[in-house]
């Protein structure tokens, strides 16, 4: 099945390290969101969205690309990382690809270091996340979807 994963990945690059980690198992087209403009989606049977969180939700510019870049109908996953941990990360991107009659498969998230705004001021948290585990949980993740 051939897969492309969309990923924004700043600040510490802990999300991209999600998808490096299933693009050394997998066959997979990894494509920077933050970098790559020019891209189509069409020819993936599955595209997997992958962004680090802000206020609660997957970021802005993932969330514009989603809105631009996805067609219809197509099969859909979810990978993040986070600072503290909450159940509404992909709300926004659901209703996305519920907008474009997308099928979701799932979605993973793990923590992932994080130094913004006043976590900064006490060194951030979820220092050394991702960690090994959460990169093969990440990996065992992809490896199950249908």
């Amino acid at each position: 099945m051939k897969t492309a994963i969309v990923y924004v990945s700043t600040h510490h690059g802990n999300t991209k390290k999600l998808v490096d980690a299933i693009a050394e198992k997998y066959d997979i087209t990894a494509i920077d969101g933050t970098r790559e403009k020019n891209f189509d989606l069409a020819g993936f049977d599955r595209i997997g969205f992958a962004s680090g969180i802000a206020f609660g939700k997957f970021y802005p510019q993932m969330l514009a690309l989603m809105n631009e870049k996805l067609p219809e109908g197509k099969a859909v996953f979810f990978l993040y990382t986070y600072g503290g941990r909450t159940e509404m990360y992909c709300n926004a991107a659901r209703k996305i690809a519920e907008k474009k009659k997308a099928t979701i498969l799932g979605e993973y998230g793990c923590k992932g270091y994080d130094t913004f705004g006043p976590f900064k001021l006490i060194g951030g948290i979820s220092k050394n996340h991702p960690d090994e585990a959460d990169l093969q949980n990440a990996v065992a993740f992809y490896g199950r979807l249908k």
